[in-house]
């Protein structure tokens, strides 16, 4: 907490950016240099699941569960600052710290539980940019979703992470300019959308897509990624004064991240709101949004759809791939290297274990929507051994958990796991 309220004083943290007492120096323009572990986290989140998700959304139900895309990004910034805490503070990552800290009997299961998410997210990806490949290429699904792993799989185990960071920096860039274009072309709502975005509202049958919508947005394995990513701005965990600068650059990195995080995620469900629900189309595929946008809004608007979702399909399958190599060398207690076998098992597991999937998939779009909402079931077993392991002091030293930010993470799991029940609950009754 001290990092948020000291970047919430612009005086004290442009005054400390400033100083030089100590090496590394920490210049004004330094804060450049740390943009990039939260934008990998970004990919994670506006990656074709939350494509799926949120037109589906919008498409059914307009603005009005725009809120749940705010909450969750709140939910999210208070999350990946905090496991990122633990990567900097501990030089672990969270799969690590989970196998040196807690018991096997525990942290095993919810480790392998979070293995199968990462396959789950690479699912999404990679049926994603294959649906993509169909709409601008014609090339059958199976064969697309083929290409893309392949592509990937050359993408890291070939590239050092900080080009990865580049190309998806880069990526991210070509989606959120995709989406502002594509709003220009859309006569929007902005005060219901303006009401909508604060207001929580959840109309009847709409629980499958909201929890989808909050899988979508806080997944499980941006936690092990970030957890891990971080990592590549230390320089020395022994000097307190740099740990804590490092916990001030983190801030406002996962702060800019998530905010165009939320940007995208909150044009995707009005550009479906303001183009379907307003003609009263609901859609039921990806390719059927990106058929449906050409005679609304013209071919250009088809095309750059269709782009967008390719280089969103590419880079998060990249970021799901790279966690779950993180997490499988982090039950070996090691960290992610792409040159050890661990890592390399964790990324080919998670890649190829969602294209074998993809084989016996019958409806793509559920396969996406469905995908999503598994993440959110598996989501508060991995929060809440995050909570135990950044309140420990054993772990994170006098950079633990203060007990307020205990409380707020205990309410994200605790609301986390309400809505899941309240979703087993709808799906037994109906």
């Amino acid at each position: 907490m001290e990092s948020l309220k000291s970047f919430l004083n612009p005086i004290r943290f442009f005054r400390d950016l400033r100083r030089k007492d100590h090496k590394p120096s920490f210049g004004a323009l330094d804060i450049l240099k740390y943009i990039g572990p939260g934008l990998l986290v970004t990919v994670g989140f506006t990656d074709p699941g939350n494509w799926a998700a949120n037109i589906a959304t919008g498409s059914s139900y307009g603005y009005t569960l725009l809120w749940i895309v705010t909450l969750s990004t709140i939910m999210l910034v208070l999350l990946q600052h905090n496991v990122a805490h633990l990567g900097i503070a501990s030089g672990l990552c969270l799969a690590e710290a989970a196998t040196i800290h807690i018991k096997p009997a525990v942290s095993r299961p919810i480790l392998y539980f979070a293995i199968l998410a990462s396959v789950a997210t690479s699912l999404a990806e990679i049926l994603g940019g294959a649906i993509a490949l169909e709409m601008l290429f014609d090339i059958p699904l199976k064969i697309g979703a083929l290409l893309i792993t392949v592509f990937v799989l050359i993408m890291i185990f070939t590239h050092s992470y900080q080009k990865i960071e580049k190309w998806i920096i880069g990526f991210v860039s070509i989606i959120g300019i995709s989406f502002l274009y594509e709003i220009f072309l859309v006569d929007v709502d902005w005060a219901e959308a303006g009401i909508s975005w604060v207001k929580p509202s959840i109309p009847d049958g709409s629980m499958l897509l909201l929890m989808s919508v909050l899988g979508a947005v806080v997944m499980p394995h941006n936690l092990f990624l970030h957890s891990e990513v971080i990592q590549s701005r230390q320089w020395n965990l022994q000097d307190d004064n740099i740990i804590r600068k490092q916990l001030k650059y983190e801030f406002a990195d996962t702060l800019f991240s998530m905010i165009i995080g939320w940007a995208i995620n909150s044009s995707m469900i009005i550009l479906a709101a303001a183009t379907f629900f307003s003609n009263r189309i609901q859609v039921t595929e990806l390719q059927q949004a990106e058929s449906l946008l050409r005679p609304l809004l013209g071919n250009n608007a088809s095309v750059v759809f269709a782009l967008a979702l390719l280089f969103s399909g590419i880079s998060s399958s990249i970021t799901s791939a790279m966690a779950g190599g993180s997490i499988a060398s982090g039950i070996s207690g090691e960290p992610y290297d792409i040159r050890d076998n661990h890592s390399r098992w964790g990324v080919i597991i998670s890649l190829i274990g969602a294209l074998i999937m993809i084989f016996f998939i019958g409806d793509p779009f559920k396969g996406l929507i469905y995908s999503q909402v598994f993440l959110s079931i598996q989501l508060p077993f991995t929060v809440g051994m995050q909570i135990y392991l950044t309140s420990s002091r054993k772990v994170m030293g006098k950079y633990a958990n203060t007990r307020f930010m205990n409380i707020l993470l205990l309410i994200i799991a605790v609301f986390v796991a309400y809505l899941n029940f309240k979703l087993l609950f709808s799906l037994i009754i109906n």
